[in-house]
């Protein structure tokens, strides 16, 4: 693990969550807008949508055909345009704050483990990884997961092979990793210091 963790401090040395957001709940929307889509596609949207609804009042008042309009580009849009306008309904139980409790976050519409986990690292540092598609692909190749591992799993095998990390600064660099390097199509192993563990490597020699 400490091979792994050298390289992702020299590849990319000041990770972040690359979803734009100023507030706690706008990176709760975000995130769950992300769902099936990229964070540049998110982007695009929410940089209309937090403009225009700059606050969870304005979202608990609003039209969801004007949201609906707002977020097309991302699909799945009709779900996602009444999700907006229920969490800010049920943030106004916890007088319009994000806590930190999983349990709330997780009951939220369109609200998984994997939004909580983003959510709960980002605003309140705790340590735990988000497996989205990009995490899950690096595990199975790293050989940190296996290939029938749910997103469950892998989490918590990341979890306890890295407990000794900081798994918040881990969970943005594995995601980069794999979004601009341990890439879906065309990775690129040629350059990737990790290849001589690397499962898709020996796999496609």
């Amino acid at each position: 693990m400490n091979e792994i963790v050298k390289y992702l401090d020299e590849l990319i040395p000041n990770p972040k969550c690359e979803l734009n957001y100023s507030k706690p709940y706008e990176l709760l929307l975000a995130t769950m807008l992300s769902a099936q889509t990229t964070d540049k596609r998110v982007n695009m949207v929410t940089n209309i949508l937090f403009k225009k609804y700059d606050s969870l009042e304005k979202f608990r008042n609003a039209n969801v055909n004007d949201i609906i309009e707002i977020i097309k580009p991302i699909g799945t849009f009709n779900k996602k345009a009444i999700n907006i306008i229920e969490i800010a309904k049920r943030l106004k139980e916890v007088n319009d704050q994000v806590p930190n409790n999983r349990e709330f976050l997780e009951s939220l519409p369109g609200v998984g483990r994997k939004t909580a986990n983003v959510v709960l690292s980002n605003i309140y540092n705790l340590q735990c990884i988000a497996v989205d598609t990009h995490v899950h692909r690096v595990s199975i190749r790293l050989g940190i997961a296996k290939p029938s591992d749910d997103v469950y799993q892998t989490e918590i095998k990341l979890t306890r092979k890295f407990k000794k990390y900081d798994l918040c600064r881990l969970h943005h660099q594995l995601v980069l990793f794999g979004r601009y390097y341990c890439k879906a199509n065309n990775p690129n192993c040629g350059e990737c210091k990790l290849k001589s563990m690397c499962k898709y490597e020996k796999r496609e020699k």
